[in-house]
């Protein structure tokens, strides 16, 4: 399928690593000029490096926190200023704060509470309203939102992540609505249980103290979670939608919540 994006701009956050990192491939294998946003100011630039020697599209460098209203202001006018980055077409946001802990976040401190709001849900909004001014206004404006299953229904320990994900799912709709007459579509997908460098420790982790290799862990956890594909997500199957909803084929697609995730929320199991 031609996706016809060739030559338009994107900007994704939390693109030095994992989920994020994917989908700036994925945007440049479609000829996406793209520009990286995150924290880590030397992991961006040896990510831009990696997808610059295997993409032919201009890369850019955005190191910024998306919880500073202020530091995303200056990353946009960074941008505004870049050949390739005056309009841009499409802005994802999938920067999160890792669930690494697994213990009850009912009894985390009240500043790691906040944390997680401010950079999934807080972070989504300061991002839209400081890139408005720059997303195309033909038809080709795109906002996609990476939110997760734990949004959707209960996965222990996933309260904080759980509540910033629905919480961005609503303001999903809400944009979609308020943007329509800007001819900008606003969507989220909702990944389950994916393949990230981290997900992969997590489950080495876990075959290590039950004693199992990764792979038989990880289908006994699939069947344990109710995953009726009985497998992860590959970053990559995430990727492509976002490419998809980012073109031309999906002009008719707002306001929606997609799922990524195997059949996870189908009947999603707590553990």
């Amino acid at each position: 399928m031609e996706l016809n994006i060739r030559g338009r701009s994107a900007l994704v956050t939390g693109a030095s690593q994992g989920i994020g990192k994917e989908i700036a491939s994925g945007l440049a294998r479609e000829g996406v000029n793209v520009a990286l946003l995150a924290r880590n100011r030397e992991k961006l630039e040896a990510t831009a490096r990696a997808l610059q020697a295997e993409h032919d599209v201009s890369f850019e460098c955005l190191a910024a926190d998306v919880t500073d209203a202020e530091s995303i202001q200056r990353a946009l006018a960074t941008l505004a200023n870049k050949q390739a980055f005056g309009t841009l077409n499409i802005l994802v946001h999938n920067a999160g704060v890792p669930a690494t802990r697994p213990d009850s976040q009912l009894f985390w401190q009240d500043s790691e509470w906040r944390e997680v709001i401010e950079v999934k849900t807080l972070g989504a909004l300061r991002l839209a309203r400081a890139a408005l001014p720059m997303m195309a206004k033909d038809g080709s404006g795109r906002i996609i939102n990476i939110t997760g299953a734990t949004g959707v229904a209960v996965l222990k320990p996933g309260l904080l992540h759980g509540a910033a994900n629905a919480a961005l799912m609503q303001a999903t709709g809400y944009l979609a609505s308020e943007l329509a007459s800007q001819r900008i579509t606003v969507n989220a997908i909702v990944p389950g249980l994916v393949a990230t460098e981290n997900r992969r420790k997590w489950l080495q982790g876990i075959a290590a103290n039950g004693g199992r290799a990764p792979e038989e862990t990880l289908a006994a956890l699939c069947k344990d979670l109710g995953i009726a594909l009985g497998r992860w997500a590959q970053m990559s199957e995430v990727a492509d939608l976002v490419a998809f909803l980012a073109s031309d084929r999906a002009s008719y697609i707002t306001g929606a919540k997609i799922p990524v995730d195997g059949g996870l929320t189908l009947n999603m199991r707590g553990r």
